[in-house]
């Protein structure tokens, strides 16, 4: 049976093979044990911790910082049984669900850190987790989910900086006068499509943070996308939504430490831009490595292929990095995330077999499939639209109208 990386719901039948063992299905389910599934997870940490040594990217926008993090997860849903393990959010969601949170490194193209946790546990419980992770000169890159004044507080206090969505609702004052801020009062006077300024933020006055607030306008059709959700999303709630959130969906709102000297505000956007790079990322490992194909009832069977598919993501990604790094500082050339993905699930199994029988017999073969994978792989170049990593090199401003668009 010919398989790639990931398989649709793999039966027990098609995992034994896969590795081409003598073993039967009853013994190899017999071994997807509580003791097998910490040994996976602890490879997987393994894997995590023994990095290679990637030369980063090296781009003018991104120069002033030692690591650009991103924070990110994603879910799925699995059986309704392990429920009492893995509980979903329940109602019109579903009853059980997996969500791996992610760190990823942009200037190395590495996994820095993934866990596994119930689907319902909200994205903001994880930021007490965030500053230990963080060092002087390190830039954080979050969504709104993770949104959290004391994470930022302490950011700061490393010598570290962020880049984060505005919450509605969260306290803004003047820095001379110390008096509240109506945001949305603001913004309707505002003419042009873009407004700054510099603010506290917080509502206690001992662990209020100053930062920059900058707010980029939106297309009309974007803006009526956004009221429409939060309409939907208050009816379910039996809500109704507050006339400062439904004014406020005209702009894109983002909060930064991050000096204006070092990075002006016309340019912030290309750089929370590249907070997209891990949804690229959540791409390849669903779609590729198929992380969320699994049926199983069995707790320890959903761990161990998890845990294992992670460590195939992890390994991936890792070589890209290495290569991308490679290419972009000596030849400002970029390696394909999704074409390398689907490369290495091709030659996956192969690679495995030769693995089993000569680790030499292995370095060979991928010795002479370097050149072949670079051929295949290489990031076509338009001349008409940019990549991100292109947008980073530049130092040139930028219309509001792009912005806009790409932080919609």
């Amino acid at each position: 049976m010919k398989m790639g990386i990931g398989m649709k719901h793999p039966s027990l039948a098609a995992l034994v093979d896969a590795i081409k063992s003598k073993i039967s299905r009853e013994s190899l389910h017999e071994r997807f044990t509580e003791s097998a599934a910490l040994f996976i997870e602890v490879c997987t940490q393994f894997v995590l911790r023994n990095k290679f040594q990637i030369p980063p990217l090296y781009t003018k926008l991104l120069k002033k910082f030692n690591h650009v993090f991103i924070l990110d997860s994603s879910s799925w849903d699995i059986h309704s049984k392990l429920s009492n393990v893995l509980p979903g959010s329940g109602g019109s969601a579903s009853d059980a669900n997996c969500k791996v949170q992610t760190f990823y490194e942009y200037k190395q193209g590495e996994l820095s850190f993934v866990e596994i946790m119930p689907g319902n546990t909200p994205d903001s419980k994880y930021t007490r987790q965030i500053p230990e992770k963080i060092k002087k000169n390190d830039l954080l890159l979050t969504d709104l989910g993770y949104f959290c004044l004391k994470t930022f507080q302490l950011i700061i206090q490393k010598g570290a900086f962020f880049i984060s969505r505005y919450k509605t609702g969260t306290s803004l004052w003047n820095t001379e006068t110390s008096e509240s801020i109506e945001l949305a009062k603001i913004l309707m006077r505002v003419k042009g499509n873009a407004y700054q300024m510099e603010v506290n933020m917080g509502t206690d006055k001992k662990t209020r943070i100053c930062c920059r607030l900058i707010c980029f306008r939106v297309k009309e059709e974007v803006a009526n996308q956004r009221r429409m959700r939060l309409k939907r999303e208050s009816k379910k709630k039996g809500r109704i939504p507050g006339a400062q959130s439904l004014l406020l969906a005209d702009w894109t709102i983002i909060v930064t430490n991050v000096p204006g000297k070092w990075i002006p505000s016309e340019m912030l956007w290309r750089i929370y831009s590249i907070r997209w790079q891990i949804e690229l990322l959540f791409k390849q490992m669903k779609s590729i490595v198929q992380i969320h194909r699994s049926n199983t009832e069995n707790i320890q069977r959903l761990k161990c292929e998890i845990y294992g598919k992670l460590i195939m993501a992890i390994l991936i990604n890792r070589i890209h990095g290495a290569i991308n790094s490679e290419l972009w500082n000596t030849q400002k050339r970029e390696l394909s995330m999704e074409k390398f993905y689907k490369r290495i699930q091709e030659r996956a199994f192969q690679l495995l077999e030769l693995l089993l029988t000569s680790f030499w017999k292995a370095v060979t073969y991928l010795s002479k499939e370097v050149d072949r994978l670079l051929k295949n792989c290489m990031k076509y170049q338009q001349p008409s639209r940019k990549s991100t990593l292109e947008l980073l090199e530049e130092e040139i401003d930028l219309k509001v109208e792009d912005l806009s668009a790409c932080l919609a």
